[in-house]
């Protein structure tokens, strides 16, 4: 079952980056599959991390098509899936404010592998190095923020763990508040040895 929301996610990320793209040109420089890469690297499960990295970065290749190089965007999302789990191992990163260099840092790493790969091969980048540093560096640190903490918020174990101890709060005390009008109630009638009851003033 959690194979198959890791696909889901995975082709939703890679649909809505591609949608986004055409509706405006700007919201190109999301990654959102680099975001989903940096979520998984940050569970600490380095096996499921590195395969989401290569899936999602061959299916971005795939998507970018020429003059991309296909496999860069794979390897590039794997050290950096890598290298954002090697952190994490070590360092708590529960907290959003923690989290703005982790992308901002995983942004850097997949850029400079990426078009250094491309380099390398005598290939050109299908965009230029300054602009696409700069501009996905940005948004995408902007966006992953606010998407890891709406995640935080709404959908993780701890968010469900607030919001059953929230219930249960309520519930007990709403008990406590009950229990002395009940007492009260009771408290003003005695019973009578006819089975009549006399009300206490």
């Amino acid at each position: 079952m959690r194979q198959l929301i890791i696909a889901f996610l995975l082709v939703l990320a890679i649909a809505l980056q591609s949608a986004l793209r055409a509706v405006w040109q700007p919201l190109a420089y999301v990654d959102l599959v680099l975001i989903l890469v940096v979520y998984f690297a940050l569970q600490r499960e380095p096996l499921q991390a590195l395969i989401v990295g290569a899936a999602a970065g061959l299916a971005s290749d795939i998507i970018t098509g020429r003059p991309a190089l296909l496999g860069a965007g794979g390897f590039s999302k794997v050290l950096t899936a890598y290298a954002v789990y090697f952190v994490a191992s070590r360092v708590m990163l529960d907290t959003t404010v923690l989290r703005i260099p982790v992308l901002a840092g995983a942004s850097l790493i997949d850029n400079l592998v990426y078009v250094g790969m491309h380099r390398l091969l005598g290939q050109t980048p299908p965009m230029p190095f300054i602009q696409s540093l700069s501009y996905k560096l940005v948004a995408t640190t902007i966006a992953g923020t606010i998407l890891l903490y709406i995640h935080d918020s709404y959908f993780s174990g701890k968010a469900r763990q607030r919001r059953q101890f929230t219930v249960r709060r309520r519930v007990v005390r709403f008990r406590l508040l009950q229990r002395p009008r009940l007492q009260l109630g009771q408290s003003q009638f005695i019973a009578q040895p006819d089975g009549c009851h006399q009300e206490r003033y």
